[in-house]
């Protein structure tokens, strides 16, 4: 039976994502029941969330015992059964995928995070991923570091569709905002069909709360105090003010004239950490039309149960986060250095996560073989 709470919010114009996958999810059709009775209109994976997946059950084992049998290398391993999860997963929202005209029934896969401080690499494996998954509802995904910025406009030149993550700070969102006007002009210049390029902007919710959170504690004053759990729904809708800047600009219009669809905004880590804020924050709190919340399997239940959708709650609101900002800093927060924590922190839990599903894979085809 449909749920009514999580259609509320995709009538409000939310898109429904959701932040998992598995091969268990994909064959107990799980997925599937998720898009039905819950309005999941994508997923979206990481290193983390394969590196879960393949510690625990056995649905890899026969896959595994394939691989392990014709002496394929750890590298070759952790690729095939990622893009075949990816894969099942773009079938599975191949009819969602159609019936939105490709705005939603994206799946995402993520570049090795080793590769995210060396753009002719990631931009070699972009292309490879989406000639590997050869899906036209993939979103290859690509950090927004600094050398990442230059491969986002790279793959889109060549046509493919790119879900750009760990954004932290609104300053490095309209770079990559930036990245993604070059990269459809330049595609536009290589003779795609600009309609047929797709992308979004993960912009990081949750973990700027814990960061800024951890140091308004640390100064202790009532004043900082007071500020706890703010800043990452402020953050979010000045994200979102900068978003409608740039694409209500004369230069998107001309890349709109020709077809080519807005990069939506996409919050990311809406799973609420800390137990005294409500677990359904980072959804109520960033309803707005044309976004896209991407939510652990937790939260997305926890909004399905008691969450509450209150109207648009980030248009217009640009002024309001900007006063949270400016107490910030008076109360000493130090935001630049915030953001390079962020970023930092984020590319590491990756390399470690893609280090961890790599030594999980080594060890099954070494017990296969």
């Amino acid at each position: 039976m449909s749920n009514e709470r999580l259609g509320q919010l995709a009538a409000a114009g939310v898109s429904i994502w959701l932040d998992d996958l598995s091969r268990e999810r994909l064959n107990s059709g799980n997925l599937q029941e998720l898009i039905t009775d819950k309005h999941v209109v994508g997923v979206t994976t990481n290193p983390t969330i394969f590196a879960a997946a393949l510690a625990k059950g056995s649905a890899y084992d026969a896959q595994v015992r394939e691989l392990a049998s014709r002496g394929a290398s750890v590298e070759d391993a952790v690729r095939e059964i990622t893009v075949s999860d990816v894969q099942q997963a773009c079938d599975v929202f191949s009819g969602t995928w159609e019936t939105t005209n490709g705005v939603d029934g994206r799946v995402s896969l993520e570049v090795d995070p080793g590769l995210a401080r060396d753009t002719e690499a990631t931009v070699a494996q972009a292309l490879d991923l989406w000639k590997a998954v050869d899906r036209p509802n993939l979103l290859v995904k690509i950090p927004a570091t600094a050398e990442g910025l230059p491969a986002i406009t790279r793959a889109l030149a060549e046509g493919v569709s790119v879900n750009v993550t760990l954004i932290f700070s609104v300053e490095r969102y309209r770079a990559v905002m930036g990245a993604y006007l070059d990269g459809l002009e330049q595609a536009a210049a290589n003779g795609h069909q600009l309609a047929s390029i797709a992308s979004v902007a993960s912009f990081f919710v949750s973990r700027v709360d814990t960061e800024i959170d951890k140091r308004l504690e640390a100064i202790g004053s009532s004043d900082a105090l007071a500020l706890r759990g703010k800043a990452g729904v402020a953050n979010s809708r000045l994200a979102y003010a900068a978003f409608e800047e740039v694409f209500s600009s004369e230069r998107w219009k001309a890349l709109e004239a020709k077809g080519a669809r807005p990069q939506r905004p996409l919050w990311a880590s809406t799973g609420v950490k800390n137990p005294d804020y409500s677990d359904t924050l980072y959804v109520t709190e960033l309803v707005v039309a044309d976004t896209v919340n991407t939510m652990p399997e937790k939260t997305l239940l926890a909004f399905g149960d008691h969450g509450e959708v209150q109207g648009d709650r980030v248009t217009g609101t640009g002024a309001e986060a900007q006063e949270v900002f400016d107490a910030l800093e008076r109360a000493g927060i130090d935001l630049p250095d915030v953001f390079r924590v962020l970023e930092d922190e984020g590319v590491d839990k990756f390399e470690k996560s893609w280090t961890e599903l790599g030594d999980t894979v080594t060890e099954q085809l070494r017990q296969a073989r």
